[in-house]
């Protein structure tokens, strides 16, 4: 792995930066995994420990500073694993689970909080944002690419979560909703120089004028969305770069035109993260098991409250005879609004529908809460986001799939079972659902959402 020269001389002036050590790392070329359990699914440490073993065959160890993190000795294919399509786990770079440690030491995350994860494809921060916060708290992950935020409602219909609105906006549209959210995540577009060592292709994309335009970008974006952050409101601003211009330099332009207050996060010694002169904290490969990774907290010291006041509730409640097509497929009916739009009904946690509505007079929502389902004459012909939520009754059937057929299932093919029952089914493996067949007389029809399918070819 060649560096560009450029980029190696921005590395040496850099906080306790080893550049011997670095480059020898980067020469290596080793290939670190890791990932997070989805703690709305997996309650038990035993069924944690079955999937690590499964996947893992040469062994795992914990992420020192998350709790649900873990490294795999090596790579598996993720693809072939049904445990990861039904939303188990996420696979996320380690460094970056750093996140709940700011968070824990930034805010009370068991109050119910309006949460902005504003440049949120393809979802790992949004995943393991929704692990923190409260059941009565509100996330909301945005993406201003399409495509991108196509694959970020995906992986959060995956993760099983209601509380969740993913939204496709350009930042400065936050600029609408002045003071509306407790904590802001920005986890900006930048040079990518922290993911050289796991993505080499991406190194001759770099340059000292691509580090320039993604510093003015980053300036941009923080600049329309901080209206939408409210007094004693949260900042985390992270890059996946080690440049000054995108990282500490960053700090310093914040402070100097926001009014803003650096939050400390303490670490523990044997986690080798450097801190910054103020407080920010650098991931390098050579010192921490993980990527390239920059991140840093502020408290918004002044700035707007929220008022609802004239806001008009623009939802529209399902009725009475269309609720109790829902109600039995529901685990609990108890707190859930079900909200009617364009034939389907989506369910949210009660507390998030004036939220929800606010959102949809300012926002392009492309996904909000659980989609249940499509309402039909007599009956709901039950949507794949419930099949991933635990929001679904514990009493729907279900067929428990072998590995072989739960993946003939995944790439919506005959699952080759027979089964001595009729109608809706829920197709799991190992006691987790992937997704809905239909039962019938002589054959399954397997409706497992066409875009969602394995295209690869089966490894033994």
């Amino acid at each position: 792995m060649e560096l560009p020269k450029k980029f190696i001389d921005s590395l040496i002036s850099l906080p306790e930066m080893d550049l011997a050590a670095f480059l020898r790392v980067h020469a290596a070329g080793e290939k670190v995994t890791s990932l997070r359990i989805n703690p709305n699914k997996i309650k038990e440490r035993d069924t944690t420990e079955k999937i690590l073993g499964e996947l893992a065959t040469n062994g795992y160890s914990r992420v020192p500073w998350t709790t649900d993190g873990y490294y795999l000795a090596e790579r598996p294919s993720f693809t072939f694993d049904p445990y990861f399509h039904a939303g188990a786990y996420y696979v996320q770079e380690a460094s970056s689970m750093f996140l709940e440690q700011v968070l824990r030491q930034a805010c009370d995350l068991t109050a119910p909080l309006r949460v902005l994860d504003l440049c949120a494809a393809p979802g790992g921060k949004s995943t393991l944002l929704q692990s923190l916060i409260s059941p009565e708290s509100l996330l909301v992950s945005n993406e201003v690419i399409k495509t991108r935020a196509a694959l970020l409602g995906d992986n959060i219909t995956k993760w099983g979560a209601a509380n969740v609105v993913v939204t496709n906006n350009d930042p400065r549209d936050f600029g609408r909703l002045p003071g509306f959210f407790d904590v802001m995540v920005v986890d900006a577009p930048c040079s990518g120089s922290g993911l050289f060592r796991r993505e080499p292709e991406a190194i001759s994309e770099w340059s000292e004028e691509n580090v320039i335009l993604c510093s003015q970008r980053q300036q941009r974006i923080l600049a329309d969305a901080l209206p939408a952050l409210k007094a004693g409101g949260i900042l985390v601003y992270a890059t996946c770069s080690y440049s000054r211009a995108e990282d500490e330099e960053i700090m310093d332009w914040l402070q100097a035109n926001f009014d803003l207050e650096n939050i400390p996060v303490p670490l523990q010694a044997d986690w080798h993260i450097v801190k910054t002169a103020a407080e920010g904290y650098r991931f390098y490969p050579d010192k921490v098991q993980g990527e390239g990774f920059f991140i840093t907290c502020f408290r918004r010291k002044s700035g707007e409250e929220y008022s609802a006041k004239k806001q008009r509730d623009t939802l529209t409640a399902v009725t009475k005879k269309d609720r109790e097509k829902v109600v039995p497929w529901l685990q609990n009916s108890e707190g859930i609004y079900m909200m009617e739009h364009q034939g389907e009904v989506l369910l949210l946690p009660e507390m998030m529908q004036s939220a929800v509505s606010v959102l949809q007079q300012h926002l392009y929502l492309r996904k909000a809460g659980v989609r249940a389902g499509q309402l039909a004459a007599k009956e709901l012909i039950p949507d794949h986001q419930l099949a991933m939520s635990p929001l679904v009754a514990g009493n729907v059937q279900k067929v428990e799939l072998t590995r072989e057929q739960a993946l003939k299932y995944l790439r919506k093919e005959d699952p080759d079972v027979t089964v001595a029952l009729k109608g809706w089914a829920l197709m799991q493996y190992g006691g987790m659902s992937l997704g809905w067949a239909k039962v019938l007389p002589n054959r399954i029809n397997n409706y497992y959402p066409k875009e969602l399918r394995i295209l690869k070819e089966i490894q033994a």
